[in-house]
């Protein structure tokens, strides 16, 4: 009998793991602003970006634009997404990435950017305003993985060139306790769009680190 309930509960804890990382059903996600030609095939999103789109908020530039491509589905809690991309980037500011958001004054957008003429590691942190960090590649690279962390009030976003090793790009404030739209974005503000994919997107639920250090402290 100990033999039967152990293997059951190896079979529930098996479960839940499977669950907890597997692959967000990309059929089941939302668009807003959706792009002309998009397609879902074995979990995989395609699309040609929307020419001349971008979502960026005042800064620097003097005027807000809200109308880049973003599939998403809806999370709340403590999260983990990640996602491999690609894109044959072309034009200056042609980019595509995460982005989590929860209105349209308050997002983060974090992925791969070409910029007059090379591949950067960019952040874009909007609280109003939106902000700007690059990290200038060396070579393009054919493909990159996007890891973001949401706990509590911040966002740690990564990336990866084998989904292994993930080096740190930012750390930002984001709202706690807040639902946020998890998802694929990608923006083509200055050219006439360009062919992007978008492959093995997770979100991974985290366990609260307050509730799980109330229980912790109040153990029956």
């Amino acid at each position: 009998m100990k033999r039967v309930n152990f293997i059951l509960a190896s079979l529930v804890l098996l479960t839940v793991s499977t669950y907890n990382t597997m692959a967000q059903s990309l059929e089941k996600m939302n668009w807003f602003n959706e792009p002309e030609q998009w397609e879902i095939r074995n979990n995989t999103l395609s699309l040609f970006v929307t020419p001349q789109s971008d979502c960026w908020r005042i800064t620097h530039y003097g005027f807000t634009v809200d109308d880049a491509p973003f599939y998403y589905a809806t999370y709340g809690g403590e999260f983990e997404a990640k996602v491999k991309i690609t894109g044959n980037y072309k034009t200056r500011f042609d980019q595509m990435g995460l982005m989590l958001r929860t209105d349209a004054l308050n997002y983060i957008k974090a992925g791969v950017e070409f910029v007059d003429g090379k591949y950067n590691l960019s952040t874009v942190v909007t609280h109003t305003t939106s902000d700007w960090s690059v990290i200038e590649l060396d070579t393009a690279p054919p493909f990159i993985w996007i890891k973001a962390i949401h706990r509590l009030d911040a966002v740690e976003v990564f990336y990866s060139y084998d989904d292994i090793h993930y080096i740190l790009m930012r750390i930002a404030w984001f709202q706690d306790n807040t639902p946020v739209m998890v998802g694929l974005m990608a923006a083509c503000p200055d050219g006439e769009g360009f062919n992007a994919l978008f492959e093995h997107f997770t979100v991974k639920h985290l366990p609260d680190i307050r509730r799980m250090k109330w229980l912790k402290e109040n153990v029956e």
